[in-house]
């Protein structure tokens, strides 16, 4: 058994912990989008592998026979390419996914298919918006220069951010909901845009939108290639080792 476990999620961390003390013979894998990840108690490998091609050349060559897709939920090119790759190859393939945010009855969820609804969606008049979307596509919020956005970003800007009144607080989660709610009262905040993500470590600023009773436009997550999906590390090792295998 040789495992190429596509990271940059807690759970991929988590989950690396677990391989490494199971003696799995695993590669970890960045895409490389941070300055600075995560150290992991695997090989890691940084960078991306040049589209199906390279990704069924690299898996090849390092004689993989087993692929955990435990990349970030918007990852979806990244996810494809999994699918893609794992057919030609016949490399055994498994989702490990942290399930969406499910809004309760006190919280004020609008939900939009992508980024641009979510522009559309901000109100007209001017406000206070914290955005939770990583670096990616932050430019596209120049088309509504009337608000003030608070961007929370994993590395430093490079050079002048892509908006006229915005600034950046650089912070790697997981984050707490008391902290995320005095950052929102510091800073005045009026409307969250996040992406669904899910998972414990980034739903803090939800639970602080609650308490604070602040809408939030919250931006679903993209399709993916069916493949099978674990939900715990519990699960990805009972089919690593032949036990069970979820359906996709």
């Amino acid at each position: 058994m040789r495992v190429l476990l596509l990271g940059g999620t807690s759970e991929a961390s988590a989950l690396a912990r677990a391989l490494a003390e199971a003696g799995v013979d695993a590669v970890f894998s960045y895409a490389g989008r941070t300055g600075a990840p995560v150290a992991q108690p695997l090989p890691q490998r940084i960078g991306g592998f040049g589209g199906v091609a390279g990704l069924v050349n690299w898996l090849t060559a390092e004689r993989i026979t087993h692929m955990i897709d435990a990349t970030h939920p918007f990852a979806a090119q990244m996810s494809a390419l999994a699918v893609a790759a794992a057919a030609e190859t016949g490399v055994a393939l498994l989702a490990f996914e942290r399930p969406p945010w499910r809004a309760g009855a006190e919280d004020r969820w609008t939900h939009v298919p992508d980024t641009a609804a979510a522009i559309a969606a901000l109100p007209w008049a001017p406000r206070r918006i914290f955005v939770a979307i990583g670096r990616q596509g932050l430019s596209a919020f120049a088309a509504a220069p009337q608000h003030h956005y608070l961007l929370r970003l994993v590395d430093p800007p490079e050079g002048p951010l892509p908006l006229p009144d915005a600034e950046a607080v650089v912070a790697r989660g997981p984050f707490s909901a008391a902290g995320d709610r005095a950052l929102l009262e510091s800073h005045r905040i009026e409307l969250i845009l996040a992406k669904n993500a899910g998972g414990s470590g980034a739903r803090a600023k939800l639970d602080a939108a609650r308490a604070l009773g602040l809408p939030v436009i919250l931006i679903d997550r993209p399709e993916v290639p069916d493949r099978p999906v674990a939900a715990s590390i519990a699960e990805v090792m009972a089919w690593l080792f032949h036990s069970t295998c979820p359906e996709p």
